[in-house]
């Protein structure tokens, strides 16, 4: 009938899902600004407002390295058995 190729839906995997988590706990963090909108604790005289956030600005950073190794693995293993 036509000949355009056969689309795929998007395969849901437990890795891929921590992906997702990965990604998607920063935003949750910093948008949630209730759960840090005061001062206490001070962390060498800074407010618990700025030095929490700075802290998210490294957790951001290794989730998302992390995120991006597991996306490698997910990618080399899906090709290693299609090839199979």
């Amino acid at each position: 009938m036509s000949d355009a190729p056969e689309v795929k839906p998007p395969v849901v995997t437990p890795v891929r899902v921590v992906i997702a988590l990965c990604l998607l706990a920063p935003f949750v963090a910093m948008l949630w600004v209730g759960s840090y909108a005061t001062t206490d604790p001070t962390f060498i005289g800074i407010p618990f407002f700025y030095w929490y956030q700075m802290l998210w600005v490294f957790i951001s950073a290794a989730l998302t390295m992390t995120a991006y190794k597991l996306w490698q693995r997910d990618q080399r293993a899906r090709k290693g058995g299609a090839g199979s």
